[in-house]
């Protein structure tokens, strides 16, 4: 099967922890799809607003042993903002998990956002129609709280006080007045 001519450039790498780790080789519809719901929601959000979104592609200069390529990132210091990428710790990193990076999005790449100062940091599961929610406490990010989309078939079998009971939108920290409804992070996806 022929390679597509994307993917016959360079392989793609992140520097974790002072080491070159390669990063998955091409993303699946439903990460490229989630991707792009998460910068449309924060695009239009933020539009004219002092906070910048940065879809997929940018560099992150997070310190001089970590450099990552977010899946999603704000920022809201336009002094981080060069021409080649990010330098500092962005305000928001959202990671949608691959099965191949899915380890260091979890531990290495979490504990490294964490030490920088990253205030919220999402783990977005494709595959689970699910978003964990970590926030800092000053040393550390902790797991705020887990949001799935449930499937219709799932919802027509359950009560009417447990579909009442069902959370179908959540918030950034960063942005309250920002309702993020679940079924748009994981619009048109399979």
């Amino acid at each position: 099967m022929r390679e597509s001519l994307a993917y016959q450039e360079a392989r793609r790498e992140e520097w974790i922890d002072g080491k070159i780790v390669a990063m998955s080789p091409r993303p699946a519809f439903n990460h490229n799809q989630v991707s792009y719901n998460i910068a449309r929601i924060f695009g239009n959000y933020l539009y004219g607003k002092k906070c910048t979104p940065i879809a997929y592609g940018m560099d992150l200069y997070l310190d001089d042993d970590n450099l990552f390529v977010p899946d999603f990132m704000v920022v809201c210091d336009p002094e981080k903002l060069k021409p080649d990428g990010v330098h500092g710790t962005p305000d928001l990193v959202v990671e949608v998990l691959s099965p191949s990076t899915m380890r260091n999005d979890k531990t290495k790449k979490k504990d490294a956002y964490a030490r920088c100062g990253v205030r919220e940091y999402w783990l977005v599961s494709p595959e689970e129609k699910s978003v964990e929610i970590y926030r800092t406490n000053g040393a550390e990010l902790i797991l705020h709280d887990i949001y799935a989309l449930h499937p219709d078939w799932q919802l027509a079998q359950m009560t009417h006080e447990e579909r009442a009971a069902v959370v179908t939108h959540f918030q950034c920290s960063l942005f309250p007045d920002l309702e993020i409804p679940l079924a748009d992070l994981f619009y048109r996806t399979f």
